[in-house]
């Protein structure tokens, strides 16, 4: 509830502050004219449908991010068989996004953040994936998602402790952002523990993969047709800088031009919108320069290069003697130094890289890093860097094997995309009064009792008992509060499950409910979950088929699973034998499997624990779902004890005692810690 009240106020502010945006717009504008480009397309009125179409979503923001999402995107590239498409939100990345494997790439502006024209922006592109780099968290973005069913991986994660700290004052909204993410993917582990922290339910350290940088064959061609004209000179790179940073670095080059005449520093502002402003900082810092933009070539008494153009600062590092990493001169956090590790250049930076904190610390404690506040810091490093030449190196050396030490992110998360995508491979079929839902291994089993394996055959009349008994394929049922079928086809048995309202509720209104997104329906959330534990290989049933059908306007629900033969359940067993210590630890060992995948069973009870050729499976898992936090697991453990206990005093047999249930938290807390101490991945 009070996640719905925040998206609702969040969702006024949005509307309320339309008409800043759009004067935000027409003000960039003026130094950047793309800015007043493509609105109907900013605001989702133009659908990038067409060749995009049931493909992937990756939504890169900037040209920063999309840059870094480089390694991510080629192996996208090659390793899918559906469309890939790159959003943004700034021209500078629409630049090149589209200069990017043209003929192979799909583009489009992310609308901005309105609900009702983000969620019509997403049915009309149906992507069966969307992955979001870095911290993206647009609430109208992953709410629709959240109801279309589009699962939503956001990779390469970072968050900093003081990012974490302004989330946590707007908990119930984050949190119930994060919820409605189904993987993320951080950078680092203190990145993951803090994603945990906040709520999100399934969290993993994948790394980061600008480690996987690829070195583009045209930096590499742009490198070599500039490294004539740095011939004798000693080649200073300043990367990305912001304002405020340009000053001191000037005054540094100042400082050092008498003493190192060969020094060429190359200055690479991190916005092009202050190309020029920084040209006239270098014309009153009396220093002699030249700009790349108007294909100008230092002399030999230039002493400032100004790297005016945009997309060739791997180019510089190729040709860099030594590097300086803006943005930590001043508060904004510093920007990320992977690029010049991989080229083992020497790193210099200021103080401020909390946005890179981990890394940082990393090449600090391989002593590959230098810090300087100021600009007789940044000189005294410097000079002291030229008087011992192998000081630098080492530093270079320390920081590329650090670089190659972490390689691997991309593999990681292409492994869990292809987890993903894998769940969404079902058959759905929409008619104007019911969606049916399909697992495709579904097919495969039901070769007889009338069946074809072709999709069109396979309907609502699935999920219904007549159309079984027709068949012939009924082979009993369970009559407890309402009946569930159970049905034969193929050789495989299945349970053929209606839906029911509980309580006092259940009393006047049998089997209706109140109208949901499709895919937050009961049945389909819970054919999403099953075969979510399935692939983790969890021991869940099979879900074959789910329908939603329309009744007015709610609706109803059906689901058909694949029946645990021989299956007999825990309070059934206990009423017949006492279970030996080692089974009760498999009990616990079963349901830390699940917590450690954050499932949530809303009604973990002894009925629901079935044991069949020596395993146990956990079933019914309708409102159940993938949770962040700790805090409910406790709980779920105490439902299951409440509930032997009930059936310890309500039958006249039943072998049980409180000491099995120590024996059942034995194997829950031995899983625990080995999965606590086992995992490399997991933080």
């Amino acid at each position: 509830m009070k996640f719905a009240l925040l998206r609702w106020l969040y969702n006024l502010l949005v509307v309320l502050l339309t008409p800043l945006l759009l004067l935000y717009l027409l003000l960039r504008s003026r130094k950047d004219p793309a800015y007043r480009r493509r609105f109907a397309e900013r605001f989702g009125l133009v659908v990038p449908v067409g060749a995009a179409k049931g493909g992937v979503l990756l939504h890169t923001v900037s040209v920063g991010e999309f840059n870094a999402a480089k390694p991510l995107v080629n192996q996208l590239l090659a390793s899918l068989k559906l469309p890939l498409l790159v959003s943004c939100t700034t021209p500078t990345a629409s630049e090149a996004i589209q200069s990017f494997a043209p003929g192979q790439l799909q583009h489009a502006y992310l609308p901005f953040d309105y609900p009702w024209l983000t969620k019509r922006w997403l049915k009309a592109l149906s992507p069966r994936l969307v992955m979001v780099m870095e911290t993206e968290l647009w609430p109208n973005l992953l709410q629709a998602c959240f109801e279309l069913g589009i699962p939503v991986q956001l990779v390469n994660a970072r968050l900093s402790a003081r990012s974490a700290k302004g989330y946590r004052r707007f908990y119930w909204l984050t949190a119930g952002l994060l919820a409605r993410i189904s993987l993320v993917q951080t950078q680092d582990r203190n990145s993951a523990r803090r994603f945990k922290a906040l709520g999100a339910a399934r969290v993993e350290n994948a790394g980061n993969i600008k480690f996987d940088l690829q070195i583009p064959p045209h930096s590499t061609a742009l490198a070599a047709q500039l490294k004539p004209q740095l011939q004798g000179r000693k080649v200073w790179v300043a990367a990305s800088t912001h304002a405020g940073e340009d000053e001191v670095l000037l005054q540094a080059c100042q400082q050092l031009k008498a003493q190192i005449p060969e020094l060429l520093l190359v200055l690479v502002p991190r916005h092009k919108e202050r190309f020029d402003s920084v040209a006239t900082l270098i014309e009153q810092a009396g220093l002699r320069y030249c700009r790349r933009s108007l294909q100008q070539w230092p002399e030999a008494d230039t002493a400032v290069w100004l790297a005016d153009s945009m997309g060739e600062l791997l180019s510089w590092y190729q040709l860099a003697d030594w590097v300086f990493i803006g943005g930590s001169l001043i508060e904004r956090g510093g920007h990320n130094p992977l690029e010049a590790m991989a080229f083992a250049k020497p790193v210099l930076s200021g103080p401020y890289v909390f946005n890179f904190a981990v890394l940082f610390s990393a090449l600090k404690k391989q002593q590959a890093v230098q810090f300087a506040a100021d600009a007789s810091a940044i000189s005294t490093a410097l000079m002291q860097w030229q008087q011992q030449p192998g000081l630098a190196e080492q530093l270079g050396q320390a920081g590329y094997q650090l670089f190659c030490q972490q390689q691997g992110a991309v593999a990681r998360l292409l492994l869990r995309t292809q987890q993903l995508l894998a769940l969404q491979d079902f058959v759905s079929e929409e008619k104007s009064s019911s969606v049916l839902w399909a697992d495709t291994s579904f097919f495969s089993e039901l070769s007889t009792a009338g069946f074809s394996e072709k999709p069109a055959q396979i309907s609502a009349d699935c999920l219904r008992p007549q159309f079984w008994q027709q068949q012939q394929a009924v082979v009993g049922s369970s009559k407890g509060r309402h009946t569930v079928w159970f049905v034969k086809a193929a050789g495989t048995e299945w349970v053929l499950r209606h839906y029911y309202r509980g309580g006092l509720v259940g009393k006047l209104n049998k089997d209706w409910f109140w109208p949901v997104p499709v895919a937050q329906s009961r049945a389909m959330a819970e054919f999403r979950l099953l075969r979510q534990m399935h692939q983790a290989g969890l021991p869940v049933p099979l879900p074959g088929l789910a329908l939603f059908q329309r009744r007015g306007f709610g609706y109803s629900a059906d689901i058909l699973l694949q029946r645990i033969e021989g299956a007999v359940d825990l309070s059934q067993l206990l009423q017949q034998r006492a279970l030996s210590p080692a089974e009760w630890q498999q009990v616990g060992a079963m349901i830390r499997a699940f917590h450690t995948e954050q499932i949530w069973h809303s009604d973990l009870n002894c009925h629901n624990i079935l044991l069949a050729d020596g395993r146990f499976y956990l079933i019914d898992f309708d409102k159940c779902a993938q949770r962040g936090g700790q805090q409910w697991k406790a709980a779920t453990l105490a439902r299951l004890r409440r509930s032997l206990r009930k059936e310890q005093q309500q039958l006249p047999q039943f072998h049980w005692q409180d000491a099995d249930f120590q024996a059942l938290m034995q194997g829950y807390k031995l899983t625990q810690h080995l999965t606590e101490h086992g995992s490399s991945n997991q933080d």
